[in-house]
């Protein structure tokens, strides 16, 4: 019975897109796939998924408009929560599992973030108080599942996160990155890359 259900939505998959009316601020090149379900939109905010990407993971803004930008043959099984920008090059890859966001959510300060679970209810949100900066993953990059990459990072051409890594801060391009936090493991030499 899966299997038949499987084969019925492989043949419908590609008519979906006719009935689900999307933002005109989000593109997606129509070689590329995108979990619509999978998409938190608020009102300004605008998605970019460029050629022969494959975005099975979850977009979501937590933040009038903020933007999300996917470069060409892309693999994205994580989660890219964005207030600001978050932007993906070409040809890198994001393992299962893995959060890129580019805020800090709520301040450090409790009095500052006392009245946060109230307002969520009502649906506001202030940002008074909270840290946002704009994260960039390089082309060529590889995201190792389970890490985090956190507000202001940028990975450099090349880089490779190692599963389970937290990073906060830039990754220098053709290295190898790992842990929490993550933390040089070696360069990648020319005839690796």
């Amino acid at each position: 019975m899966i299997r038949l259900i499987q084969k019925i939505y492989k043949k419908i998959k590609p008519l979906l897109f006719y009935f689900i009316r999307l933002p005109s601020t989000v593109k997606v090149h129509p070689t590329s796939e995108f979990a619509v379900a999978k998409l938190v939109f608020k009102p300004g905010c605008s998605v970019t998924i460029d050629e022969h990407s494959q975005v099975p993971g979850s977009l979501i803004f937590d933040k009038e408009d903020a933007s999300i930008s996917i470069g060409k043959r892309v693999f994205m099984s994580g989660n890219l929560i964005a207030a600001k920008s978050i932007e993906i090059g070409d040809d890198v890859m994001i393992s299962w599992n893995v959060t890129i966001v580019d805020h800090d959510s709520h301040s450090v300060s409790f009095s500052q973030r006392v009245d946060d679970v109230t307002n969520w209810r009502i649906g506001k949100k202030d940002w008074t108080h909270v840290k946002v900066a704009s994260v960039k993953i390089c082309n060529k990059a590889w995201i190792g599942f389970n890490s985090i990459i956190l507000k202001g990072v940028t990975v450099g051409e090349g880089a490779v996160v190692g599963a389970g890594s937290v990073v906060t801060k830039d990754v220098p391009a053709w290295t190898i990155v790992a842990g929490n936090p993550a933390r040089i493991i070696r360069e990648i030499p020319e005839d690796e890359r």
